[in-house]
């Protein structure tokens, strides 16, 4: 056994982290633990691409249906599950598998953030929501006013992380890059071997494309209708995720099908080139594993698990 605690699949959208999860953890004995910030919300399932009822009882899964949509779920919180996860796999025998392509809960995991302080949630909700209105343009603005060290990583992040910098700052006082340097952080840091899913930029873009109309023709529309109908709004934490939106737009009679599938396939590619950058920045050098997507899958589950035995071996476990 390693001295890993746990093996992740990351990789940018699409580039078949699922796909080779499933065989890869009944060749390893693993249990997965869904890293994925989209799929921990209920009743979103098609617009995460959400593993199969099929692929669930092929492998335990964890992580996945946590939330309403008009919860939010930080990275903290998903890393302080994510411990007890790996803590109950271990026990059993089993690897912990991490799979997704969300980094930061995965450096939430590696290198833990600070403890946060507590706010009054119904403050917070009620700023989330507001800030959840305004214009992209204003929140980077006004995360470069309040917060100017950490204004670019958080307008990196997107929305919900330009929102956190600027609840946190609102709300007590001190932006978020000085509870980073005091306060202690909010777990240990777990030990984790990393592999990277990698393709060429054409091909990871015509999945993208494929992936963006699938969604609509496997009832994406219906998906959201249902979450509208059940009182969730587009300003809910778990609403704002790609093709939500744009499917609302369309049931609103705004713009085609057509429309939101093109929407969606550009948004996908620009979220996709922002996990690329953070993998080169982000990922240690070193337990990272980079995987050719390419390949066929039983060759990518021989590299993993050859790898993942070789560097157990080396580090003495």
């Amino acid at each position: 056994m390693s001295s890993y605690q746990a093996l992740a699949i990351t990789g940018p959208t699409t580039s078949g982290k699922t796909a080779l999860s499933i065989p890869l953890a009944q060749r390893l004995g693993a249990e997965i633990i869904s890293m994925d910030s989209r799929q921990v919300y209920r009743g979103m399932d098609i617009g995460t691409d959400k593993a199969s009822d099929a692929q669930r009882a092929a492998v335990p899964h964890h992580g996945l249906d946590l939330v309403d949509p008009d919860r939010r779920y930080s990275a903290a919180r998903w890393a302080g599950s994510a411990r007890s996860w790996i803590r109950q796999i271990r026990s059993r025998g089993r690897l912990p598998l991490l799979v997704g392509g969300t980094g930061f809960y995965l450096k939430a995991l590696t290198e833990p953030i600070f403890r946060e302080p507590e706010r009054d949630p119904g403050r917070r909700r009620r700023l989330q929501a507001w800030l959840a209105r305004q214009p992209r343009g204003h929140l980077e603005r006004w995360a470069r006013a309040l917060d100017p060290e950490r204004a670019a990583v958080a307008a990196e992040g997107g929305p919900q992380r330009l929102i956190r910098a600027l609840e946190v700052a609102l709300l007590t006082g001190r932006p978020l890059s000085w509870w980073h340097e005091h306060a202690p952080p909010e777990g240990p840091a777990v030990p984790v071997a990393v592999v990277v899913l990698s393709m060429p930029r054409e091909r990871l873009d015509r999945q993208i494309e494929t992936r963006a109309r699938t969604m609509f023709e496997s009832g994406l529309l219906e998906e959201v209708q249902a979450l509208l109908d059940a009182g969730f709004t587009l300003d809910d934490p778990g609403m704002t995720g790609t093709g939500y939106r744009e499917a609302a737009a369309v049931l609103a009679g705004e713009m085609t099908v057509e429309e939101a599938v093109e929407r969606v396939q550009r948004a996908t590619r620009q979220y996709a080139r922002r996990q690329l950058t953070w993998f080169r920045n982000q990922l240690p050098d070193d337990a990272v594993l980079a995987l050719d997507a390419t390949r066929p899958v039983s060759d990518q589950v021989d590299e993993v698990a050859a790898w993942w035995e070789r560097i157990g071996a080396e580090r003495g476990g």
